[in-house]
């Protein structure tokens, strides 16, 4: 069996308890719910930004069909004005019967051309006004997850500062601890969880919460001082205080 100075075995709980204490940081590090608030803000954003680029590229499309429409309308348009001006200017009749006709074509041509144009541009109103909600709506979300990132980056440089003052402290603590000790608990901590000593609170083992048998506590009053003792349940060390049998 080992031993090691009682004062490390009892510095040694204070060395477990700042190791607790880094792990917690850790782990409030990895799972704050800043992180998930951040990774859903960032998430929709991206779901907006894909659909405002998408409601970007119809209203181009739309104003590029507008574009085409009005050419149309102004081409048939044009055309008729050549013609009324030719008959204005006293045709015979013979061509002043089919200026007549054509006039007449080219006007219904022009009032469905119109009607296209009109359709187009209902269609293109009603996608600006849809991309002008999208950027407001992307610009709103793309605030709140930069005030979140903001903010996540506060709480984990505030828990960074906490952690470097627990490392800190912790090599304070383990200076000059017994090194078999110490690699014994290294060893035991990295196989019990992060927890490899733990105080003997009367017949309870503070590692495991379990009572030891009887057999166990005689054999822990029959211990040198020195003698470092394992929890025979989890294997932990167990450091024997002013209320453990001695």
């Amino acid at each position: 069996m080992s031993t090691a100075p009682v004062a490390d075995q009892h510095r040694l709980l204070e060395v477990q308890a700042l190791d607790t204490r880094a792990a917690q940081i850790a782990h409030q590090r990895a799972k704050h719910p800043a992180h998930q608030t951040v990774a859903e803000l960032s998430s929709r954003l991206a779901d907006v930004e894909s659909a405002v680029v998408t409601s970007r590229t119809a209203v181009s499309d739309l104003r590029r069909e507008l574009t085409k429409a009005e050419q149309d309308v102004e081409q048939v348009r044009s055309r008729a004005n050549r013609d009324q001006a030719r008959l204005d200017a006293g045709a015979n009749a013979k061509d002043a019967q089919a200026l007549t006709s054509e006039l007449e074509a080219l006007a219904r041509r022009q009032a469905a051309l119109e009607e296209v144009e009109l359709e187009v541009m209902e269609r293109l109103e009603a996608h600006e006004t849809a991309l002008a909600d999208l950027t407001s709506a992307r610009d709103d979300i793309l605030e709140q997850q930069q005030a979140a990132a903001a903010e996540l980056e506060k709480v984990l440089a505030e828990l960074d500062e906490q952690a470097a003052q627990v490392v800190a402290e912790r090599e304070q603590r383990a200076a000059g601890l017994d090194a078999g000790l110490v690699a014994l608990y290294d060893r035991v901590r990295a196989q019990q969880g992060g927890v490899g000593v733990a105080a003997l609170r009367g017949r309870r083992c503070e590692g495991c919460r379990l009572e030891l048998n009887p057999s166990d506590v005689e054999h822990i009053k029959a211990a040198p001082e020195e003698q470092v003792v394992r929890c025979e349940e989890c294997s932990r060390i167990l450091v024997r205080g002013a209320d453990a049998p001695r």
